[in-house]
């Protein structure tokens, strides 16, 4: 994703009044370039940097739902419109067999070796940004059983 779209997709918002949308992007933009400024890339943002900041606010957004009290529905419908639209802009995320097949295929001799920690310290860096990191844990889990 690169971050010129999303500063459109925000004036866009910003002229059709679509206020809760002009928010949820706006809030992207800001933490890109947040950790756009911390890791000195300000004037030229690449899209890696744009997409793991995106999933880092899914994962904060899916967070704030979970802990969101049951009595404060407002709130709640709040963050799951803002989850929606922020999802638009994610990249897509590997399936549980893409994993499979990735793992299987890369690492067959640490599989064999059955051993859980070193798979995972070699897929880790390779699929980031590109799995989740739950679900890579559990294809790994059941590949070292």
């Amino acid at each position: 994703m690169q971050i010129e779209i999303l500063q459109k997709d925000m004036i866009a918002a910003m002229k059709a009044k679509d206020k809760v949308t002009k928010d949820a992007v706006s809030s992207l933009i800001a933490a890109i370039k947040k950790v756009a400024i911390d890791e000195g890339t300000r004037e030229n943002i690449p899209e890696e940097l744009v997409d793991r900041v995106i999933l880092k606010e899914v994962k904060s957004v899916k967070e704030q739902i979970d802990t969101c009290p049951d009595e404060r529905e407002d709130l709640k419908q709040q963050y799951k419109t803002t989850l929606s639209i922020i999802e638009k802009y994610a990249p897509q995320m590997m399936s549980e067999a893409e994993i499979t097949a990735f793992i299987t295929e890369k690492f067959a001799d640490l599989i064999a070796a059955k051993n859980k920690g070193m798979v995972m310290k070699n897929v880790m860096p390779e699929l980031k940004g590109k799995a989740d990191g739950k679900l890579i844990n559990q294809v790994v889990a059941k590949l070292c059983d």
